[in-house]
């Protein structure tokens, strides 16, 4: 039914006038192996930061898999120690706006594909997972963390940005309350073993191989259990992020927009810039 290696290079769309912002080539790539289930591997060099075209390719990748039925997908990393490193940071300081709200738009439809995907769901992170990165993995139903000294979390407070509703409903949905409002006000970044002793992971991995091997017996599983009713209940789970965002889509885009006009929310990433660039000479 499904041929044993199959690559789909996503249809990158951008708007007329908006300025590149994205690698040369295509920035994911689909493999589907004779079981059905899809690996989505982003590949965007050299750490996979979110940008509006690397959204785009993943929302169109989650498509794929949804219209062709795929039991399951993996989403994994072609970077040797990156997961992802989050939202793209040109992306928010000093923006252009309209192509920011492409950008949140496009932020926004691609969580609600993977979130409330109909396939399972599993992530293969096989290097460091901030911000955007973190999301990605806690929209999967199942994570897999390589060892090393790596590090995963939500960090957008420390660097002055507000956590959205949706993404502490995704973070509560993981991990206990009390560790979520923890972690989110301090912008705590957890090591491998901190990460399974929360909860934030569900086990770990010795290499990216063993990484998508573990992710792969997770979906399989499932083979016994109708995929309707699978389906439907994991979406009833975790329809309290869904209706929120479905609800306050435009909200969500519109206070996304305002923060990026904040002066302070811009200072704070432009010392964040200025921050890694400086660490990036040393």
């Amino acid at each position: 039914m499904f041929p044993i290696r199959q690559i789909v290079n996503n249809v990158r769309r951008v708007a007329p006038g908006f300025r590149a912002m994205s690698s040369s080539g295509p920035l994911t790539a689909v493999e589907v192996d004779s079981e059905g289930i899809a690996t989505v591997t982003m590949q965007r060099p050299p750490v996979n930061s979110l940008n509006l075209e690397l959204l785009q390719e993943l929302s169109n990748a989650f498509d794929y898999v949804e219209k062709n039925k795929c039991k399951g997908m993996v989403l994994a990393s072609a970077s040797p120690r990156v997961f992802s490193a989050g939202l793209d940071i040109w992306e928010m300081y000093e923006p252009d706006l309209k192509r920011a709200e492409v950008f949140i738009t496009a932020l926004q439809d691609m969580w609600l594909k993977l979130y409330g995907s109909s396939y399972v769901t599993a992530a293969a992170i096989n290097g460091h997972a901030p911000a955007g990165g973190c999301i990605l993995g806690l929209s999967c139903e199942y994570r897999v963390m390589v060892t090393g000294t790596y590090t995963i979390g939500l960090n957008e407070s420390a660097l002055g940005l507000t956590v959205p509703q949706w993404l502490i409903g995704t973070l509560v949905n993981t991990i206990p309350p009390r560790q979520a409002e923890l972690a989110l006000t301090n912008g705590t970044m957890f090591t491998v073993e901190e990460a399974v002793k929360v909860g934030l992971i569900d086990e770990t991995a010795s290499d990216k191989a063993d990484s998508v091997d573990k992710c792969k017996k997770f979906i399989k599983k499932f083979d016994r259990i109708p995929p309707l009713a699978r389906a439907i209940t994991k979406q009833k789970i975790r329809q309290g992020p869904l209706a929120w965002m479905k609800e306050n889509y435009q909200a969500n885009a519109q206070d996304f927009l305002t923060n990026l006009q904040n002066k302070i929310i811009q200072q704070s990433l432009g010392d964040y810039i200025k921050m890694m660039k400086n660490k990036s000479k040393k």
